[in-house]
């Protein structure tokens, strides 16, 4: 043995091992013949490793345990980060879903009112130039009359004129 005090346990018991492989065997029997002080010293320097390695490797577990727990920490609030977006990828799309039938709704309904508009004016000018009709239809006929007037014909001549045109009774 080498005296190292901070040798790892698997060297500590590979020595132990080679100690008692190598050691002297007893004629006629498995038994060998060992010398005590190294055996001692090998196993006392096992007894100091062991806890140390030990402690050393529930620590190792513990970070191992704590580690794994980060991890799932991290991807339980991955996941939900993408679920959020997710949601607000859904309502961006709703919303501009609705205000796309909103404006389609919109446009129908200013179609559809100024055709209405346009159906009310025409029949406006319709009805203004009836009117205008029926003035310039009497002004025809008193521009008619007066000129007939001027011409010397009185209303009693066109009435006779009608009257002739009338037949006979009889």
């Amino acid at each position: 043995m080498d005296g190292d005090v901070q040798a790892p346990v698997a060297v500590l018991l590979e020595q132990l091992t080679t100690l008692v492989r190598e050691a002297r065997a007893m004629p006629m029997s498995a038994s060998c013949i060992v010398h005590r002080d190294e055996v001692l010293a090998l196993l006392a320097d096992l007894q100091r490793q062991l806890p140390e390695q030990l402690g050393r490797a529930t620590a190792l577990l513990g970070d191992k345990d704590a580690v794994v727990a980060e991890g799932r920490a991290e991807a339980a609030r991955l996941v939900e980060q993408a679920r959020e977006q997710q949601r607000a990828l859904v309502a961006q799309t709703a919303v501009h879903k609705a205000a796309k039938a909103q404006a389609q709704e919109l446009v129908v309904a200013a179609r559809e009112e100024s055709e209405a508009m346009r159906l009310e004016v025409e029949d406006y000018v319709d009805a203004k130039l009836a009117n205008f009709e029926v003035v310039i239809s009497k002004t025809l006929d008193a521009v008619r009359r007066g000129r007939a007037r001027l011409a010397g014909e009185s209303e009693l001549d066109r009435l006779d004129e009608a009257d002739d045109d009338r037949p006979l009774p009889g």
